[in-house]
């Protein structure tokens, strides 16, 4: 990309890499830097200072260079959004369209009339003498009456040809009325809907009247005949534009729009309007002479039809009119002026340089002075019009100076003062100045006839004549005008043009001032939105930008030129990167046409600044899809798209970041637009994403698939083409990628490929599955299907981004439309299951059970061919697998994930209460539901059940929560293995294990029944007895998830279907008045499965019917719709008369919001630095404080550390009450912040040093665990809290300090860090350590793995076996670059990892020189190789991994236990706190050692006035108090569970 990295403004245009910054949190995608390419690669990881496991250095990370700005992690664009489009401020208005109204002007036919009556003077009109005589530059006194208007109405053609060739003018010659009338009304006939123009000379006649009449002729020319106006409004009807020159053109103008609006009115009143495509009268264009009192100009030295000349012979007017008014050049006289050479269309010669120039200066001029919208009106629209008001400026200019006032309708602002006339003058005089030398070269015989327009006539006969063209006999030095122009543009840029700025006259000006557009709304929409910790939040919503350069028309006009178009479209790159206001100001002022045009050059050169402009432009205006499929301009990108990469060429620097600009726009042209998908097959580029999909730019992989996404998006065709070439299995492949973005889009293109809309339209869902396939079998292409979600499932859903969960629901909601028939008999397996665990009924045999019946029956239907009953096994496995993972999903710690989740599963659930499972003798689905409190057990099965706590999860957002089935953790794997006989595999025990996290959801709200009108459930009005319990976690930044009832929409009536297999429908409101069925459970699920397949058959049929023959292996699109979007899938009633569907609302599949998320990346300023990185912005001034204040923040600590080791460490400073138990706490290592967790959930932040609570917040563990872990992240550049939670939930927040940032405290990202989770009676939660240095993350606890998770790729990265069964209590990461990390035991153990190593031999040693519990593990604070660990048998023992077996060093601390124990990073120094026991609870002490030194450095006895409470404590809470140092300061914190915080600090010698 063009990237700007001088640093010193300048604007160098190599073509480099992605800009990379630290802070912009507003546009930083994790992505910015050419390293971020190859997420793999060394770069990658050599971030904040140091190296992870992919680069191993020697050496700690205070030893090691700073190679670039700190990263802060969690802290792109996609974890402040989550993959939602950013809304626009709140103050932003509303866009205007850029393209002209689709009732726009088209002139297609012109009325020239001339009532001149030459030799007989006007009665009312007194001439002077001398006067003025030219009429259209000819002399009538020279030659007859006759002669000369002939002469003078054919000259007036050739004028207007000028201004437009293609239109028919027709003359009409001193008329007479029948004559006028009926050329009018033939004119209206020719034009139809199109405009007319009306050109009116009323110089031989007398003035208009003040009541609106002009004048003509009798046909014997005795008489003047007034004509009404409304009588030529009867003729002419509309659309037309007027021009009037004559004197007094002020009362034609008035008049017309009187009659027009009077007329306006009387059609609304009696016909309700005008047709369709007749615009009312009132919008008539006119351009008139002079006002009603004033008479035209008759200064002899200009032409008598002075507003017709400067209408329509503009460059011989204004260079007469400087002749007149200004000195001309030395040696240069009046007539050499009027003998300048060249061709008006040739802008090669002056001639022509002079009319390109007075074009681009009248545009600019109009630009800058009038409305957005009349600009597009009056300037875009029509060449005719745009061509009268461009030179309707010089009339204004000149008649002025002569108390002559032209104007218009609709009325303009006066423009003849504009400071850009004087660059006119200028570019005059130095074209002037060359004169003497052009004319030495002209030809013998050269003269003029006075018209320069007249002259061009002439050479264009001539050079007709001659068959050819010859050079110009001179040498012409062409005007620098355009070059200043271009670098005034270029400084405007760069010298602050980007900055931001308050409202007010530099700034874009508003629409309601009459000069500028209102879409300043789309300044930099994620400055404005997502600042570094939202540091200026509130004061970013008035900035707006600047007040754009007068040089962009000009710009626009000098792309037209060979020798200035690169220079004009870098600039012009520059200024649409700027962001979408840019892009949408270049689009109204008429980039459009130009840009299109070059398309069609073959210059390698431009093609690297074209893509660039073009993706910005899709980026802001989708629909110039339909433009360049007509123009065929898609063929341009598919080319570069589809060129390998090789040394010849080397045209386009950058060339994977360029190709996935045409990716995007190939990807544009071909959403909801079925004839951009066929024509960019057409142009291969189906098989170019395909080749990319292996690009080393993670940006055009993630491109490519969103480009396949929208190719085969409701295309069944073009599905087929990829499944013959295997893209879906390629896609699956694609899963594990680095890039979060990647695998996201992979999960797009997966989606749509199962029948997910990519149409902007959000209420186009979609549907249809893979469409028809008939290329397969159906058992494979049902095969197929199944395998696509299951494998994506598996893959994403332990992924720690929740923007790729949340494409992992739309998959799995694809699927669950079009087979939700094996869906409802997973659904109620798991539900009779459940309430069998839950009532706690165990059978003796396990065939005894109605589940295991059922499902072993309709396999027996498969007897006769047992790999059908095999393959059956493993479908219904694979479908209960997703249904699990379902299942956990609706539990996600992503509110908006869980959401989605819960869309699908509540539709599948009112599907299975709906069904006639309900009616089966024996089933539970009658009874009421188990309370949640019923299932909320400590131990069940000697595992710990997730206590319910969504229900509080969703009271806060206001959303339904999912009903009736309240969905415990799956712990009962042995239990559902058996239930699918012995064929589930082992990822299903897998997914059992995963899922014991699983909360109950929402079991207190039940469905409603069908006689609630399916309205959608709301929350009750009376408070739980539990309410006081609930926690309502801090919600993400953007949350567009809503949740969909099934019963939103009043109930169908439910037709009368013949039934095959099965009884008729079952509305539940009938259950209990129907008789016993006489059908089985076997039977059902033999229904609803055969429902599904015949929901394949017909979807397939519908296939074969659609689908049109075509050649050369090229689909050709059809007239009917293509089967992926199809009724078919929807429509239940195809057989058995289950009624699967019926009644219940159509919510899937969901929507995804990721690709237009992803198009906002081609909004965002790529060339430029990011605020945050701009010098002198608030941010970056911030960002240099606070690096400024942390660097004097370590030296003053590490002085302080030299001699803390011999000082005591009893020194009060603040004391801080909690409520509850203080577990953990975390100090800030920059700011005076202290964190603190309690024993359920809750989060305090406090300001230790002013004593003032800052926030709190709940986390949202469930009831029964507590948060086990906790970190401060991110801490030099602001701070991220980071929990873990006995639940396995890792959960980050941000905005939790209120003096740095207005909004509320926000869910950053959650995830599931741990899900191989013990099952143990006691046990230590999750344990996490981070390491800021790679970006690394240890997780580790409960479990016989220690997860190792990577912040850059949100990714796991190994699972290191720990070779114990006890719970890890304790993880620390050695510093620097070290792959080497310790983790202690509830066994007494203390291990050393080694990363680099395979997963299951990755321990490299072990010390077991102890039995008790090990509180925690830390390295040693200045010894390398050196380790402190503490036991709760009140022992603190320090180790060197190279020595032996055994401690170096033991301290007896606390005989009857240690409770908390914590080790200073910075000095030699470690404290411990005795533990508390009910029989021994009134003291408490806290010992503070010198790890160099036999005796304490200070003890600290507290006295504790309350006794411990009689219930005990949580089972994931090990210690009575809590210990942590601060990170630099010498201080600490003492927790006790009286709820007191003390802090206390080293008396430091003064």
């Amino acid at each position: 990309m063009y990237a700007n990295r001088n640093g010193d403004g300048s604007h160098g245009w190599t073509l480099n890499g992605r800009h990379s910054s630290d802070m912009d949190s507003s546009t930083e995608r994790d992505y910015r830097s050419t390293s971020r390419s190859n997420q793999s690669s060394a770069q990658t990881r050599a971030m904040n200072g140091a190296s992870d496991h992919d680069t191993r250095q020697n050496g700690s990370i205070a030893t090691l260079p700073d190679p670039a700005p700190i990263l802060p992690y969690w802290s792109a664009k996609r974890h402040l959004t989550c993959g939602n489009p950013t809304p626009p401020p709140p103050w932003a208005p509303k866009l205007t369209p850029w393209r002209a109204s689709p009732g726009k002007l088209k002139t297609s036919n012109a009325a020239l009339i001339l009532c001149l009556n030459i030799d007989v003077d006007p009665p009312d009109i007194v001439k002077t003498s001398p006067c003025a005589f030219l009429e259209c530059w000819v002399d009538p006194r020279t030659m007859p009456s006759n002669k000369a208007l002939d002469v003078i109405g054919q000259n007036l053609r050739h004028q207007f040809d000028g201004l437009s060739p293609k239109i028919n003018y027709k003359l009409i010659l001193d008329p007479s009325f029948e004559d006028l009338k009926k050329y009018c009304q033939t004119l209206r006939k020719q034009a139809g809907q199109d405009a007319v123009l009306f050109y009116y000379n009323g110089h031989g006649v007398p003035k208009p009247t003040p009541s609106g009449e002009m004048w003509c002729f009798n046909k014997n020319y005795t008489q003047y005949i007034p004509v009404s106006l409304q009588e030529v409004q009867t003729w002419l009807l509309s659309p037309c534009v007027y021009i009037w020159d004559c004197s007094a053109a002020g009362n034609l103008l008035q008049n017309f729009i009187t009659f027009a609006k009077r007329r306006d009115n009387d059609v609304t009143m009696n016909r309700g309007g005008y047709q369709e495509g007749r615009p009312p009268f009132a919008e008539s264009i006119q351009l008139a002479a002079c006002l009603a009192d004033e008479h035209l100009p008759s200064c002899p030295e200009l032409p008598a039809d002075l507003f017709t000349s400067c209408l329509t012979s503009p460059i011989d007017i204004a260079l007469r009119y400087f002749v007149m008014t200004r000195q001309l050049p030395s040696g240069v006289t009046a007539d050499m002026v009027m003998q300048l050479p060249g061709d008006l269309k040739d802008r090669r010669t002056p001639l022509g340089e002079l009319n390109w120039i007075f074009t681009a200066i009248t545009d600019t001029i109009a630009w800058t002075t009038f409305s957005r919208d009349v600009f597009t009106r009056l300037y875009r629209s029509d060449l005719l019009i745009a061509s009268l008001f461009r030179n309707f400026l010089l009339a204004e200019r000149i008649m002025k100076n002569y108390h002559c006032t032209p104007h218009t309708y609709p009325p303009l602002p006066p423009t003849n003062t504009h400071q850009l006339w004087a660059s006119w003058d200028l570019a005059v005089d130095s074209c002037l100045r060359q004169l003497p030398e052009l004319l030495k070269h002209a030809k013998p015989g050269t003269h003029t006839d006075g018209s320069l327009t007249g002259r061009r006539s002439r050479q264009q006969f001539s050079a007709a004549q001659n068959g050819a063209t010859t050079e110009p006999p001179y040498s012409y030095v062409p005007s620098r005008f355009f070059t200043d122009q271009l670098t005034a543009f270029e400084v405007w840029i760069s010298r602050g043009g980007s900055a931001l700025t308050k409202r007010g006259p530099l700034s874009l000006p508003d629409q309601t001032n009459g000069d500028q557009s209102s879409d300043v709304h789309l300044v930099n929409e994620a400055e404005t939105q997502f600042l570094p910790e939202d540091l200026e939040r509130s004061n970013e919503h008035h900035l707006v930008p600047r007040k754009p350069p007068d040089q962009l028309p000009i710009v626009l006009q000098v792309l037209l030129s060979q020798p200035h178009r690169l220079r004009a479209l870098i600039l012009l790159s520059q200024f649409v990167d700027l962001g979408p206001w840019a892009v949408h100001l270049a689009l109204t002022i008429g980039i459009f046409p130009y840009i299109a045009r070059l398309l069609q050059a073959a210059s390698s050169d431009l093609r690297p600044v074209l893509i660039f402009i073009w993706a910005r432009i899709f980026a802001v205006d989708p629909s110039c899809q339909v433009d360049l499929h007509t123009s065929q301009g898609y063929k341009y990108f598919a080319n570069v798209l589809s060129v390998q990469d090789d040394t010849r060429h080397m045209a386009i620097p950058n060339r994977s970041e360029h190709k996935a600009m045409c990716a995007f726009i190939l990807s544009a042209i071909a959403r909801d637009y079925p004839l951009g998908q066929h024509a960019c097959w057409c142009e291969g580029v189906f098989d170019s994403c395909l080749l990319r999909l292996n690009d080393g730019d993670f940006l055009l992989r993630q491109w490519s698939a969103l480009c396949i996404a929208q190719l085969w998006d409701a295309n069944d065709e073009l599905k087929i083409y990829g499944v013959d070439n295997g893209i879906q299995d390629k896609l699956l492949a694609m899963l594990s990628d680095d890039s979060p973005e990647v695998r996201c889009a992979v999960l797009y293109a997966l989606g749509t490929f199962l029948g997910a809309s990519g149409s902007a339209d959000q209420n186009k869902l979609g549907g249809g599955g893979s469409g028809t396939m008939h290329q397969l079998d159906e058992r494979i292409h049902f095969r197929m299907e199944v395998a696509v979600v299951m494998s994506a499932a598996l893959s994403i859903r332990e992924d720690a981004s929740p923007m790729a969960r949340k494409e992992l629901l739309v998959l799995i909601s694809c699927l669950v439309k079009e087979w939700r028939g094996y869906f409802i008999v997973c659904a109620w397996i798991y539900w009779e299951e459940d309430r069998r665990w839950k009532d706690g009924r165990r059978l003796q045999h396990h065939d005894d059970d109605i589940t295991s019946q059922a499902l072993n029956e309709w396999l027996d239907t498969y007897s006769e061919d047992d790999n059908h009953r095999d393959e059956n096994r493993v479908f219904f496995s694979s479908f209960f697998t997703i249904f699990c993972i379902l299942l956990e999903l609706s539990a996600d710690p992503y509110q908006e994930v869980a959401t989605n989740a819960q869309t699908v599963t509540d539709y599948v659930l009112a599907l299975l209460l709906e069904s006639p499972f309900t009616r089966l003798e024996g089933a539970s689905l009658k009874m009421a539901p188990t309370s949640s409190a019923d299932s909320t057990r400590t131990l069940v099965n000697g595992s710990r059940s997730r206590a319910p706590s969504l229900q509080s999860l969703h009271g806060h957002y206001q959303s339904p929560p999912s009903p009736v089935l309240s969905r415990p953790g799956l712990t009962r794997s042995d239990t559902m293995t058996s239930t699918i006989s012995n064929g589930v595999t082992s990822t299903l025990r897998r997914t059992s294990s995963f899922a014991n996290a699983l909360k109950s959801l929402a079991g207190n709200i039940a469905f409603p029944s069908s006689e609630d009108g399916r309205s959608s459930p709301k929350p009750p009005s009376t408070p739980r007895p539990d309410a006081v319990e609930v926690s309502r976690p801090p919600s993400p930044n953007l949350n567009y998830a809503q949740y969909t009832s099934p019963y939103s929409r009043p109930s169908t009536p439910q037709p009368v279907y013949p039934t095959k297999s099965s009884p008729g429908p079952s509305p539940r409101s009938s259950i209990d008045s129907e008789p016993p069925p006489d059908f089985l459970a076997s039977d059902v699920m033999e229904a609803l499965v055969e429902e599904d397949w015949e929901r394949l058959r017909a979807r397939r049929r519908a296939g074969e019917r659609t689908r049109v023959p075509h050649a050369h292996g090229l689909p050709v699109l059809g007239g009917m719709n293509s089967p992926s979007g199809s009724t078919f899938s929807m429509d239940s009633s195809i057989i058995l008369g289950l009624g699967t569907g019926v009644g219940i609302r159509d919510v899937l599949p969901l929507k995804s919001r990721f690709y237009d998320w992803c198009c906002e990346y081609f909004k965002e300023p790529q060339m430029r630095q990011p605020e945050a990185d701009e010098p002198g912005s608030v941010q970056y001034n911030y960002q240099v404080w606070r690096q400024q204040r942390n660097e004097q923040v370590i030296a003053t600590t590490r002085a302080q550390a030299e001699v803390a080791e011999s000082c005591r460490w009893d020194r009060p400073v603040a004391t801080l009450q909690v409520s509850g138990l203080p577990v953990s706490m975390a100090f800030h290592a920059f700011d005076p912040h202290l964190v603190i967790t309690n024993e359920s959930d809750m989060i305090t932040i406090w300001d230790w040093m002013q004593r003032k609570r800052l926030n709190r917040f709940f986390n949202g563990n469930p009831r029964g665990t507590s948060i086990t872990s906790l970190h401060i992240i991110n801490q030099e550049v602001g701070g991220i809290i980071l929990t873990g939670a006995a639940d396995g939930v890792i959960r980050l927040y941000r905005n939790y300090d209120p003096n740095l940032s207005n909004g509320p405290v926000q869910m950053v990202s959650s995830f599931r860090g741990q899900t191989e989770l013990l099952q143990l009676q006691r046990g230590s939660g999750v344990i996490t350590d981070w390491k800021q240095s790679g970006g690394s993350l240890l997780v580790g606890g409960d479990s016989r793995i220690i997860r190792v998770w990577d912040a850059h790729t949100e990714s796991p990265l190994m699972d290191l076996d720990t070779n114990s069964d006890s719970p890890v209590t304790g993880i620390a990461s050695d510093v620097g670059s070290s792959s080497t990390f310790l983790a202690s035991f509830a066994d007494g153990a203390v291990k050393v990892f080694d990363r680099r190593l395979e997963e299951e031999d990755a321990v490299v040693r072990t010390y077991h020189d102890d039995s008790s519990w090990i509180q925690s593990v830390k390295w040693h604070p200045n010894l390398g190789w050196h380790f402190v660990s503490g036991s709760l048998d009140g022992e603190v023992k320090l180790w060197d991994i190279r020595g032996g077996d055994h401690a170096l060093q033991t301290w007896e601390m606390f005989p009857q236990g240690l409770s908390a124990f914590d080790v200073h990073e910075q000095t030699n120094v470690f404290a411990a706190t005795s533990t508390m026991s009910p029989t021994n609870w009134r003291a408490q002490r806290t010992v503070v050692h010198s790890l160099t030194r036999a005796t304490p450095l200070s003890t600290l006895s507290s006295t504790v006035t309350l006794p411990p409470p009689r219930e005990p404590l949580p089972p994931f809470v090990s210690r009575s108090s809590s210990l942590s140092f601060h990170p630099r300061e010498m201080v600490y914190g003492i927790g006790s569970w009286d709820g007191s915080v003390r802090i206390m600090g080293c008396k430091l010698p003064s």
